[in-house]
């Protein structure tokens, strides 16, 4: 469990930014997230983050990276279009070469020319970026590339477990799984308010999805309502999913073994610590609870 941290500095000052919070998994980006152009991995760099990451107590199987903000791979074709797949095509070198082993993206929006083709324009992004590393490195690809659900903004793919179904349907490649977040779900409409709703959406997830196919947790509150689209994260227990719903994520069977990430604000209110805090005292409660009934 952690946090979204930043690489200021070097993408190495990642690693010690996370322990320092008391992280077990962290997120990054690896580059300017609104830029175009990366600055390119130096060896140096690449190595110091390697060396760091195996000294750790941070196992590199829990670390992601999260795509810039930028790319829009639903989008018809455009020179925008063109730039999101080269960028796409450059995160999955870099998380080769720094051996992370989960990339999440951002679907996008269709900008009104239609779902159908919004989902044919992801899967030829996708598509052509590992072609792109086929031919570069002729190396088998160690990666999980996930879908993050969206809130649902106007023409945006990915905000219901159908489209989302469909999306992994056409890519039909283990490589491609799915980070679920659950801010954007309950922006969405899929209540996650009580123990009761998170198991019943998290049913429907596998019926339609598959368990198997989710690798990744972002773990956010929401200041916005529930159907209300808006992607506006809040500090765990805070929000309108509110502490039961949230502590459901820390103990249903679904969440047992995988990376959960926390992307809330830092402000006045709560930093990051602040907010694993909580999250470790609602595990702790959970426990509590399951020793007494246990006793009785």
């Amino acid at each position: 469990m952690g946090f979204h941290v930043s690489i200021t500095g070097s993408l190495s000052n990642s690693i010690n930014n996370a322990e320092e919070i008391g992280c077990t998994a962290f997120q990054i980006f690896t580059r300017n997230p609104r830029g175009w152009t990366p600055k390119p991995l130096e060896r140096k760099d690449v190595e110091e983050f390697k060396r760091k990451i195996k000294n750790s107590p941070i196992d590199k199987k829990n670390v992601i990276v999260h795509m810039p903000y930028l790319p829009n791979f639903a989008a018809p074709n455009s020179e925008a279009y063109d730039k999101s797949k080269k960028v796409l095509s450059e995160e999955i070198i870099r998380c080769y070469l720094l051996d992370i082993p989960y990339l999440i993206l951002h679907l996008g929006s269709h900008l009104g020319f239609g779902k159908k083709n919004g989902i044919k324009q992801i899967v030829n992004a996708c598509n052509f970026a590992l072609d792109n590393f086929n031919s570069s490195y002729r190396r088998h690809l160690h990666l999980n590339i996930l879908i993050e659900n969206s809130a649902g903004q106007k023409n945006s793919l990915g905000s219901t477990f159908d489209e989302i179904k469909d999306i992994l349907d056409e890519l039909n490649d283990k490589k491609f799984g799915v980070c679920f977040d659950t801010c954007h779900a309950f922006a969405s409409g899929y209540d996650l308010r009580t123990s009761g709703k998170v198991i019943e959406t998290m049913n429907n997830f596998n019926e339609i999805i598959n368990i198997e196919n989710l690798k990744v947790l972002h773990l956010n509150d929401s200041k916005g309502k529930i159907n209300e689209n808006r992607d506006r994260h809040q500090h765990i227990g805070l929000g309108s999913i509110g502490k039961e719903g949230m502590a459901e994520f820390l103990k249903d069977k679904y969440f047992q073994n995988i990376p959960i990430i926390m992307e809330t604000p830092n402000d006045g209110i709560r930093g990051d610590k602040e907010n694993m805090k909580v999250v470790l005292d609602l595990i702790k409660d959970q426990r509590n609870e399951l020793n007494i009934s246990r006793k009785i």
